[in-house]
């Protein structure tokens, strides 16, 4: 006989939003922070991990002061985001998903964030930063500083 697995969608919602403000506070969710997330909210550690690890704007490892997210979805590969990609590589010397040594910025290649009209399109914090061409990112870079 197996057990039905059920799911709590009010769970579900208090756990995102619990990671949303420890990252808030604590910058990154940290094994330790996730792990006491988990007891307090009496939910398993997996969960916890799973869910922390499945949304792109929650951070399992410290980023940079400033995250520059590039939108990967079809209306921004088809106005050539690659070249928007390949400018932000060379500029800051870091290739997606790493952090610069200064931690000055982490690179980050995410799925839609609603400028499809805008393409291509990224955003650096929460700052956004659409109709990108290669010059327009050096500006946007050096702003960054």
């Amino acid at each position: 006989m197996t057990k039905k697995v059920t799911f709590d969608s009010e769970v579900s919602e208090n756990l995102l939003v619990a990671l949303q403000e420890a990252q808030a506070k604590f910058g990154y969710l940290s094994p330790a922070l996730m792990i006491e997330l988990a007891r307090s909210l009496d939910v398993p550690v997996n969960e916890v991990y799973g869910v922390a690890s499945f949304y792109s704007f929650l951070n399992i490892k410290p980023l940079g002061r400033n995250i520059i997210r590039i939108c990967r979805s079809v209306p921004c590969y088809l106005k050539e985001n690659h070249a928007i990609i390949e400018t932000v590589e060379r500029e800051i010397g870091i290739k997606p998903g790493e952090t610069s040594h200064d931690s000055r910025f982490s690179f980050e290649l995410t799925n839609c964030i609603g400028l499809c009209d805008r393409a291509p399109a990224m955003l650096v914090n929460s700052d956004v930063h659409v109709d990108l061409t290669p010059s327009k990112i050096l500006q946007i870079l050096q702003s960054y500083k």
